[in-house]
């Protein structure tokens, strides 16, 4: 397979066997061009040069992409073994997700490029074998084992552009330009950028489960607008067209910012765009491996600050007015190209999907109807903050992949941009970061007088944490207490006269009880989850002390709240609490030395709770408590038969939970006092409840550890 032109696969039609071999083949090349990639930097030290404060070093994306494959297949059923559990725990998330004035000084103990290269290696037979074994049928679904590899690849293929990115901050002196990375060869002046009108009509958006290629959960759903009459640039905006704004000192007026923006601007003492050099009166360009006397007619690649400002600053000197497009304007404009998606063309119609260059290239060199680079060359910026559509869905393996940037803190890149492969150079695509962050993106202006829809939902809506915030947060039901604050209660009671230093609430979801183990007493409390969206909740209501959602009532009738830790007098130690989203079957080095370790109706949702109460000691201090609530609701869809505690048979017998549970922490904890039993309440509706109840369990870590 040709390396710089690959296609996303079809999922949905053709022999299954030669789909078999198309994704061999895919995942091969993703594999090689990856590796091709790295080769670009000229020295170990480079994969360990923090080019970027707000990312991590590229060691850590070099292991991540591949960890990535374990860490889904684990998640998705399809193995039960890890290669290394250490590396698929320390490159688990691959996300930085810092505001700009963030400063992460983590120290993380890396392996070296050996280590890792050698680790990707056994990664990439695993999957090989896995391809070649797998039952494969078609259509190829979202709950399919080869959905998971294919989850894998496009993933991977995600961060060639990511790493990239921060290939191109580094020293110049770490990397090597090499020939198949070559850059475009041609520069000059760029023609003059006109408007040209684009006639308003309808826009949907959003896949049907059942679509040809492979997409991620904020594709799916539906969303319709209608769009209005609007002016476009031919162009992208070009290095000279937006040098002008820099000559005019625009980075040095804060008119023309947003205050985010412009705190940025003074934060960072930028005076032009990242990757250009100034060399006394002569400018430059840093590309990934190289520096090129500036390509005046390239496009300029910005921030979404930065071009939002340039936006301002012409719409002042022409009296227009001048913004970025929004998600639907962008997409009217793609669709009346009538552009064939990404896998469907012969050769790319722009400067995309690596099948050109390692690099943008003139604004006037790929034209469509009237406009050029209406996909390709680099990612262009919109003025939409990426929402969720109508049905939108988390994917259970990867539930973490969009919900993290539903804020309105990070605004919608469409396009592609030259490196931009896979699902990333679909019409679909649709990609979202921090309006701080800089990838391979510049930006077409329009003029519209049309406001700028915000899809802005203060109250979560998702069924399931909505049901959660009302369970940890909201009133009682039924007078029976609130189970994460009477766990809690308990715990410190059971506490009474030992050392309240450090606790660790393990399954926390929405952090209820990490909040009343701090107000009782303990020093430090560490909640952690394996859902990122329950525990961003969790930390959302520590630094904002609120949250909203809304509750169903009754079928498309639902109730907004609001709940707080002030009014629950939790306000005042929330400091003491900090939130990790982790796998407690696979807990990093760091989460240790707990003098009570609260593990709330965890055990029966784990895919091996029998690795988690083996080693769970290991994490104590000496005396320590371990206190165990469940209601051994245990099924094959979160845990395998063979890791079940009880709930089975034996030579004809019942097996008890209890009885299992006290065998695996014999070795190691003592039974303090009798069980107890603590019910809780969900509710579902106005007018359906679920009432359970738990079994709790206390243990002292005994002298034998």
């Amino acid at each position: 397979m040709e390396l710089r032109s690959t296609r996303t696969t079809i999922l949905n039609q053709g022999d299954p066997e030669q789909k078999r071999d198309e994704i061999l083949a895919y995942f091969h090349a993703t594999f090689d061009i990856d590796e091709q990639l790295y080769e670009t930097l000229a020295c170990d030290d480079a994969f360990f040069c923090r080019a970027d404060r707000l990312r991590h070093p590229l060691i850590f994306y070099f292991g991540h992409t591949a960890t990535f494959y374990i860490n889904k297949l684990i998640v998705a059923r399809v193995i039960d073994a890890r290669i290394n559990p250490r590396f698929e725990s320390l490159f688990a998330v691959g996300v930085d997700e810092m505001s700009w004035d963030d400063l992460d000084e983590t120290h993380y103990d890396m392996p070296t490029r050996a280590e890792v290269k050698e680790y990707r290696d056994r990664v990439r037979e695993l999957i090989d074998g896995l391809i070649r074994r797998l039952p494969l049928t078609l259509p190829i679904a979202w709950n399919d084992p080869v959905w998971a590899i294919m989850m894998g690849i496009e993933h991977q293929r995600i961060h060639l552009e990511t790493s990239s990115v921060l290939i191109r901050q580094l020293p110049i002196n770490m990397v090597r330009q090499l020939p198949p990375w070559a850059t475009c060869p041609d520069a000059g002046e760029p023609p003059v950028n006109t408007l040209i009108g684009i006639a308003g009509g309808p826009v949907a958006l959003g896949k049907e489960k059942n679509h040809p290629l492979y997409g991620w959960d904020n594709e799916y759903g539906t969303h319709s607008a209608a769009v209005t009459d609007f002016k476009a640039a031919q162009h992208l905006t070009s290095n000279r067209e937006f040098f002008a704004f820099v000559e005019a000192g625009g980075y040095r007026e804060q008119r023309w910012w947003t205050e985010e923006g412009w705190n940025w601007r003074e934060f960072k003492q930028a005076e032009y765009p990242l990757f250009w050099i100034k060399n006394g009166g002569q400018w430059k360009l840093r590309t990934m491996a190289a520096e090129l006397d500036m390509p005046w007619n390239w496009p300029v690649e910005v921030n979404y600050l930065e071009a939002k400002a340039f936006c301002t600053w012409k719409a002042a000197h022409t009296g227009t007015p001048i913004r970025l497009p929004s998600e639907d304007e962008w997409t009217r404009l793609r669709d009346l190209s009538k552009l064939p998606d990404q896998p469907y063309w012969t050769r790319a119609p722009g400067n995309i999907n690596l099948e050109w260059w390692a690099s943008p290239c003139p604004i006037d060199r790929f034209k469509c109807g009237d406009f050029y680079d209406v996909i390709g060359n680099v990612w262009q910026w919109t003025e939409t903050p990426i929402y969720p559509f109508h049905g939108f869905k988390t994917h259970p393996w990867y539930d973490d992949f969009s919900t993290p940037t539903f804020d309105t803190r990070h605004n919608l890149i469409k396009g592609g941009s030259w490196i931009s492969t896979g699902n990333e150079a679909t019409r679909d695509a649709r990609y979202a970061f921090r309006r701080h962050f800089f990838q391979h993106a510049g930006f077409r202006y329009v003029e519209s007088s049309a406001p700028v829809v915000i899809h802005d939902d203060h109250y979560e809506s998702d069924a399931l944490t909505a049901q959660y915030c009302d369970a940890h947060y909201g009133p009682r039901h039924f007078d029976v207490a609130n189970f994460p604050q009477a766990c809690a209660q308990i715990c410190l009671e059971q506490m009474g006269g030992r050392t309240k230093g450090h606790a660790l609430d393990l399954g926390c979801a929405l952090g209820r009880a990490s909040f009343e183990l701090a107000q009782g007493g303990f020093a430090q409390v560490t909640g952690l989850d394996f859902s990122t969206r329950f525990f961003r909740l969790a930390d959302k209501m520590r630094d904002d002390g609120y949250l909203r959602y809304a509750l169903l009532e009754e079928g498309d009738i639902v109730s907004f709240h609001e709940i707080g830790l002030k009014d629950l007098g939790l306000e005042a130690t929330s400091n003491r609490v900090q939130f990790f989203q982790g796998d407690a079957c696979n807990l990093p080095e760091k989460f240790s030395g707990y003098d009570l370790v609260l593990a709330a109706n965890l055990i029966d949702r784990l895919y091996s709770p029998r690795r988690f109460l083996s080693m769970i000691h290991q994490r104590m201090n000496p005396g320590g408590l371990l206190v165990v609530t469940s209601p051994y609701t245990w099924l094959a869809e979160y845990t395998k038969k063979e890791e079940w505690l009880g709930g089975y048979r034996d030579a004809g017998e019942p097996v008890w939970s209890l009885d299992g549970l006290k065998n695996a922490l014999a070795p190691h904890f003592d039974l303090v006092g009798e069980p107890q039993d603590v019910p809780f309440v969900i509710r579902e509706t106005r007018r359906k409840f679920q009432h359970t109840v738990a079994q709790l369990t206390v243990w002292s870590l005994n002298s034998s550890r």
